[in-house]
C-alpha cells in the first residue's frame, strides 16, 4: 500500500481517522490534514473513477492486518489435519520411546493421524518381528487416544503402521 509521499494521485476522496468522509481533496491538502492529525495518509483504492485515501496510523493498521492473517492461517492449519510421522528403532531406548509416545498423544488429541515406522538396517532385516513388537508396543501405549488404522506392514526396508485418533465427540 502506498503511504504519504509515495502516493502519486493528484485528486482523491479522503476518509478521516474516525471514518467520516472529508470530501475530495488534492494530494497536498490531504497530506497536510494527515500530518496535522499526527497520522499517515494511506491510499486504499486507486482503481475506478476516484482514488480513495484514508487518514490512519499505518503501522497499527499493518500490525492488525498481519495479526488477522496469522489467525486465519492458524485456523486453516487446525482444519487441515496432518499425518505426523514418528521414526522408531528396533533398539530404541525406554526414554526415547516414552518421549515419542508423549508427543504422539498430543498430536492425536489435536486430531492428527500418526504414522509410526521402523527402518531396518543391516542384520536387523533378519528379525522383522522385533520391529513389529516395537510398533505394537507403541500402539498399546496409545490405545486410549488412538485406534490402529493399518497394522504393521513391511515396505522394502521399513515397517510402518497407521494410527487414527479416537473420536470422542
Amino acid at each position: 500500500m502506498l503511504i504519504n509521499e509515495q502516493i502519486k494521485v493528484s485528486e482523491m476522496m479522503v476518509i478521516g481517522p474516525n471514518g467520516e468522509q472529508m470530501g475530495q481533496k488534492g494530494l497536498n491538502d490531504a497530506l497536510t490534514l494527515a500530518r496535522y492529525a499526527g497520522l499517515d495518509l494511506v491510499l486504499m483504492n486507486d482503481s475506478g473513477n476516484m482514488a480513495v485515501a484514508k487518514i490512519m496510523d499505518y503501522n497499527k493498521y499493518r500490525y492488525e492486518r498481519q495479526k488477522k492473517l496469522k489467525e486465519a492461517q492458524k485456523k486453516q492449519r487446525e482444519t487441515n489435519k496432518e499425518l505426523k510421522e514418528y521414526r522408531l528403532s528396533v533398539t530404541i531406548d525406554v526414554h526415547d520411546f516414552e518421549t515419542r509416545v508423549r508427543n504422539a498423544k498430543e498430536y492425536l488429541i489435536k486430531g492428527h493421524k500418526i504414522k509410526a515406522f521402523i527402518r531396518f538396517k543391516g542384520r536387523q532385516m533378519a528379525r522383522p518381528e522385533l520391529g513389529k513388537d516395537v510398533l505394537e508396543r507403541f500402539a498399546e501405549a496409545l490405545k486410549e487416544e488412538a485406534t490402529i488404522e493399518s497394522s504393521p506392514k513391511m515396505d522394502g526396508r521399513q515397517m510402518y503402521m497407521l494410527l487414527a485418533p479416537i473420536n470422542n465427540k
